[in-house]
């Protein structure tokens, strides 16, 4: 791309078709060459036209408002269900909550990106497969491999959603980078909104409370459904329509708690040695381990998202490498657990998608930590952190395919 652009930087016709031949990887190669194509008129455009942002903020078209507010209602719907057409609760929400959202969404950036029909017909045959799939397992009470298909089917969404996300360029490591930072993105959009959303409530149901009302349980039962449901939509066409509103909040966020988390982990280590308690003997305690751990790599890989192409950021780089380097001992005290409790014990279930997630994460830390330390050594890119990180990504899709519909036929669905 980069030659490409360089031998076509005075041709306006050739720039616009490698623009929209590859979105994404045009617009990080043109930054970093705009310092020398300065003096060329037509430069200057295209750094105007790829990083204007607007002060204003803008609510898009009436359809795509139209699309939201109806998309909403629908997820609304979908949530209250179990009370409209008298379905047990927990059987309903493990199976379906995914599909509140998630589905939307997807269709939210097939429209965007303008799917091709076919493309559209795959996404929709896949998402109504594992909705039909999910809800035909068997009702076992207290079944491990039915509760691991229900945790692990919102990841295998997820990457449909990333590829609606990514249109035509999902093969481009850069186009997956974005995908985590809208992520990262969302995350802060929804905390805002949720925020803002329960002070309203809090408020709204005093206020009634004063004049002699007790609206909480219709409130509840209504508007907390259908407003919940809703948070992640809406979060999502504002960070689409008005990407200036976390665009630099997300990276702050990121930087401010990295370092924070690398002096908690190292804190918490030694703590652990002093507490009594070990993964080892204590089920609840590694669980938690493991959540840390997923916790700790998801900051790490959107740190590393909203940094690339961002300039220098080389204390930051050291955080990360560190925090990465203390992640990696969390992981291996983790594997380690697992190990010795299928060794005393067997292999059940949750023992064997425990032992498997926390192999993939040890792989894919090791090779992220390589690509950070050459990072830091001036070795390589930072943008090679980025690829390593989304390149890993689609072993732990085809994980969560084994997970979700193997372990059910190995275990007999116990």
């Amino acid at each position: 791309m980069r030659e490409e652009i360089l031998s076509n930087i005075d041709k306006p016709g050739e720039l616009e078709k490698l623009y929209r031949a590859n979105k994404a990887d045009f617009k990080q190669e043109f930054n970093k060459l705009y310092p020398q194509l300065k003096a060329k008129p037509l430069a200057d455009f295209w750094q105007e036209r790829l990083n204007y942002e607007s002060d204003s903020i803008s609510w898009g078209s009436r359809t795509d408002l139209l699309f939201v507010g109806l998309a909403s209602i629908m997820a609304g719907l979908i949530a209250k269900l179990p009370e409209i057409l008298a379905i047990r609760e927990d059987f309903y929400y493990p199976r379906n909550i995914s599909f509140i959202v998630f589905p939307f969404l997807i269709a939210y950036f097939a429209r965007q990106q303008q799917l091709q029909a076919k493309k559209i017909a795959i996404l929709s045959t896949i998402t109504l497969i594992c909705l039909i799939y999910i809800n035909l397992l068997p009702d076992v009470p207290k079944s491990d491999t039915l509760i691991l298909a229900c945790i692990h089917l919102p990841f295998l969404l997820w990457a449909l959603l990333g590829v609606a996300f990514s249109g035509n360029e999902f093969s481009y490591f850069a186009k997956r980078l974005d995908f985590l930072r809208f992520n990262g993105d969302l995350i802060v959009m929804a905390a805002l909104l949720i925020a803002a959303g329960g002070l309203m409530s809090a408020i709204t149901i005093g206020l009634f409370d004063l004049i002699g009302f007790k609206i909480e349980k219709f409130y509840g039962d209504y508007v907390v459904v259908f407003g919940l449901s809703s948070v992640p939509i809406l979060a999502t066409y504002l960070t689409q329509t008005n990407p200036q509103l976390v665009n630099k909040v997300s990276p702050v966020i990121a930087r401010l708690f990295s370092p924070l988390v690398l002096v908690m982990l190292v804190i918490y280590l030694a703590a652990i040695i002093y507490s009594g308690k070990d993964p080892y003997n204590d089920r609840e305690f590694l669980l938690l381990f493991n959540l840390l751990l997923i916790g700790v790599m998801a900051l790490i890989f959107f740190s590393v998202a909203e940094s690339t192409g961002k300039g220098k950021y080389t204390a930051g780089l050291w955080i990360l490498l560190l925090l990465s380097i203390v992640t990696l001992a969390v992981n291996g005290i983790a594997l380690s657990a697992i190990i010795f409790r299928i060794a005393e014990w067997g292999v059940t279930p949750n023992r064997l998608a425990v032992l498997g997630s926390n192999l993939l994460m040890l792989g894919h830390l090791i090779f992220v930590l390589s690509m950070l330390f050459k990072t830091v050594t001036k070795k390589t890119a930072l943008t090679e952190v980025g690829r390593a990180i989304v390149l890993y990504l689609p072993v732990y899709i085809l994980w969560a395919v084994i997970v979700v519909f193997i372990f059910p036929l190995i275990f007999g669905f116990k």
